[in-house]
């Protein structure tokens, strides 16, 4: 017998480290050539990683939420043969014997959130091969993003019947069964006084960094301007009619980041990154649009790219491609990655107004808040119109409130006028 030492992998150009955001082993499991051992993150992009060998656990080199750095030793396995590193070493170490992860975390095999158990197997049989359902045996399949939902609100998935390709719990089989737990409680009215504490890893440790850079070093200059989008409802209504057999569906939007494409043309420097360490502006010449998009696992930016390229369908679709794969957590790190200004809407949950926080290193992010009929005064009467607030927040050491201005007027002429957006087509 000897021992074999698995490393965490370059996982990325530029990396230097990643956080250990899940083991899907514990001391003591057999682990296959090729299963999932565990997924780091980097950046907003988790990554799972695969064992090289087949054995038996050992030692675990970290617990959830440390930083482990590329090269640095992550699992060791016990394996028929030489192995790669001397038993002695091995079995010295103190920490082999007493680290166990979290029980939840080391009783599930969980899918790749890049790559889906058909993509895996090379087939969408649900019917797994025999070596992946012995692995799997006894242990419940889920996501990474099911799996901490559930952590959050106390699920033991073991619980929950999934659905899914082998009996994968999906969020649909969580949600009914949180849905189904809450009914059976409705009529318990004695207080909870119990108390959980969350330790704050992976996605949502990467958004409050992000958010936290971006507020302290970023002094925000926010224009919030009313916006008649009567005329663009009209005309979108009329396209969605016109086109709905053969054409993805028009949101509000596309038709922004068409009008951002067209005031971005006229104003470049605020299609810029802001390197405020070399205190360098970044001009680009391509527009890569990042449209905030909420997930189960938290805020993800997927990036729609060379939006002056693309038609408003064009746009539509890729939206709607890459907010799929944010929600179900299969987006590459690429996808996530590069953005040049970003759009931020809440939808039809949207309030009157937002202060949206910029993206960093960017110097302008557009938010889309929620479209009501209010009453408008036309110079003889008031008549009921479809309107809709921008708030656009801009990097006040880069971009002057002048500029900020002129930008926010060019969108909303443009959405008042929408006609005005095809003019150069």
């Amino acid at each position: 017998m000897g021992v074999y030492s698995i490393t965490l992998p370059d996982v990325g150009e530029g990396i230097a480290e990643a956080e250990l955001v899940e083991w899907q082993v514990a001391v003591g499991d057999t682990v296959l050539e090729d299963e999932v051992i565990g997924a780091v993150m980097t950046d907003k992009a988790a990554v799972e990683i695969p064992s090289s060998v087949t054995g038996k656990v050992i030692w675990l080199g970290g617990e959830v939420g440390d930083v482990i750095a590329v090269g640095a030793e992550l699992l060791r396995l016990e394996v028929d043969g030489q192995g790669n590193q001397s038993v002695t070493a091995s079995t010295e170490d103190p920490v082999s014997s007493q680290q166990t992860p979290d029980n939840n975390i080391n009783d599930t095999v969980g899918d790749n959130p890049q790559t889906s158990i058909a993509e895996t197997t090379g087939s969408a049989d649900p019917e797994l091969p025999a070596a992946i359902s012995s692995a799997a045996a006894g242990k419940v399949l889920a996501a990474p993003s099911v799996r901490r939902k559930a952590s959050d609100n106390g699920v033991d998935l073991s619980a929950v019947t999934g659905s899914g390709p082998a009996g994968r719990v999906t969020h649909d089989d969580l949600d009914s069964f949180l849905q189904q737990s809450q009914r059976g409680t409705a009529n318990n009215r004695a207080p909870n006084k119990q108390i959980t504490e969350i330790k704050v890893v992976g996605m949502r440790r990467r958004i409050a960094e992000r958010m936290s850079l971006a507020k302290s070093r970023i002094p925000h200059i926010t224009i919030v301007e009313e916006v008649d989008v009567s005329n663009l409802e009209e005309l979108r209504t009329e396209l969605n009619t016109t086109h709905q057999t053969h054409r993805p569906k028009l949101t509000v939007l596309p038709f922004v980041m068409k009008a951002v494409v067209e005031a971005v043309r006229e104003q470049p420097q605020l299609n810029a990154h802001y390197d405020d360490e070399r205190e360098v502006i970044i001009q680009h010449g391509g527009v890569h649009i990042g449209v905030a998009t909420q997930t189960p696992a938290g805020l993800m930016v997927p990036v729609v790219r060379h939006c002056e390229m693309l038609s408003l369908w064009e746009s539509a679709d890729q939206v709607a491609q890459l907010a799929q794969g944010s929600r179900e957590g299969n987006a590459t790190r690429e996808q996530l990655s590069g953005s040049t200004i970003t759009i931020s809407s809440l939808g039809p949950l949207g309030a009157l107004a937002t202060t949206p926080i910029i993206n960093h290193p960017e110097v302008a992010i557009i938010g889309i808040n929620k479209i009501a009929v209010r009453p408008q005064w036309d110079g003889q009467q008031f008549v009921p119109k479809k309107m809709m607030n921008l708030s656009a927040s801009f990097d006040h050491r880069v971009v002057d409130g002048w500029d900020a201005a002129v930008m926010v007027q060019k969108l909303k002429t443009l959405l008042e006028k929408p006609a005005m957006l095809f003019v150069g087509d």
